[in-house]
């Protein structure tokens, strides 16, 4: 179950998209979906053929929803996102998943067929487990603020599609502690409705 934040968190993601909202004329609901990858290895499975697979940090499928504020002369846009994103390694005899909830604040400049911008990423309950064999892995992770830059391709007024750096650091709340850097790239789509 997902923890919600305190310590003005919220507060500080919303104004981030405050520069889009005060001038706001179109606010519509919006998907995302996108793959990050990168960060350091947080867990790599061995394969009785020998072969190997890991999960790094920044890895993992997202999608969600949320509202994109569109400014009256078009060119400023603040996009405010709930996303599920996850990553898994399965086997025939268990399973290793990664699962985060990133809210992301995210403020755009808009110029011809481009967006650019960037803005705040608040990740929650994240948390590494496996199931089967490796039913003994359970790592919780704190609540993590972090940073994304990001640059889309607008094909109309309603759809973008681009590439994206995120920059975070996740600290582990169980066992010996330790801390995981998640900075790396992603490549994402969006559509407004």
């Amino acid at each position: 179950m997902m923890k919600w934040f305190s310590n003005g968190v919220a507060a500080l993601l919303l104004a981030t998209a405050a520069p889009a909202l005060s001038l706001a004329q179109d606010i519509r609901p919006v998907f995302k979906l996108g793959y990050d990858f990168g960060g350091d290895t947080l867990v790599t499975a061995l394969f009785t053929d020998g072969s190997t697979k890991s999960i790094k940090a920044n890895d993992g499928l997202f999608m969600g929803a949320g509202a994109s504020i569109l400014n009256d002369a078009k060119n400023l846009e603040g996009e405010v996102s709930l996303t599920y994103k996850f990553q898994t390694i399965s086997a025939s005899n268990g399973n290793i998943h990664f699962t985060r909830y990133p809210l992301d604040a995210l403020v755009f400049y808009r110029q011809y067929q481009f967006r650019v911008g960037g803005g705040l990423t608040y990740h929650m309950s994240p948390k590494l487990e496996g199931t089967g064999v490796v039913g003994g892995l359970n790592v919780n992770f704190q609540d993590a603020l972090g940073g994304i830059l990001q640059v889309d391709y607008l094909f109309g007024p309603t759809v973008a599609v681009g590439l994206r750096y995120t920059m975070l650091e996740y600290k582990v709340t169980s066992g010996a502690g330790g801390t995981a850097r998640s900075d790396g790239f992603g490549l994402g789509f969006a559509t407004r409705f």
